[in-house]
């Protein structure tokens, strides 16, 4: 009886483990569409910014003058935390941090997408 036992114990106790690996990978899956459906969304902001004349508070053909507050008033939404970074003239660099960690084990999910006038790179950095 006493081996029985101890064999149930080792089987749910290797089925929570294998719960657990199962569901955090799902989190960090979740977690990544999510901060990429975010940053998606800034860089369509980001585009029309760049496609507005000064007067009505754009770029006027440039994402020189941009920050991170023309596109949205909350530096953190609720998958992660979002950077403006390297403004110029034909591009600017967002960052998308997540909640989860990423593909490394240690680290949070990250995103970069660099924004043209026309178009955008993205890239899973983790």
């Amino acid at each position: 009886m006493m081996i029985l036992l101890r064999r149930y114990r080792i089987l749910l106790a290797v089925l929570l483990f294998g719960y657990r690996i199962a569901v955090s990978g799902d989190l960090a899956a979740a977690n990544r569409d999510a901060v990429h459906k975010c940053l998606k969304n800034l860089a369509d902001r980001a585009q029309e910014y760049c496609g507005k004349p000064w007067k009505l508070g754009g770029g006027q053909g440039s994402f020189a003058t941009l920050t991170l507050p023309d596109l949205t008033s909350r530096r953190s939404l609720p998958p992660g935390s979002f950077v403006l970074s390297s403004p110029a003239a034909s591009s600017v660099t967002l960052t998308g941090t997540g909640v989860e960690t990423g593909h490394d084990g240690s680290t949070p999910v990250q995103i970069v997408v660099v924004v043209f006038a026309d178009s955008m790179t993205v890239t899973v950095t983790n």
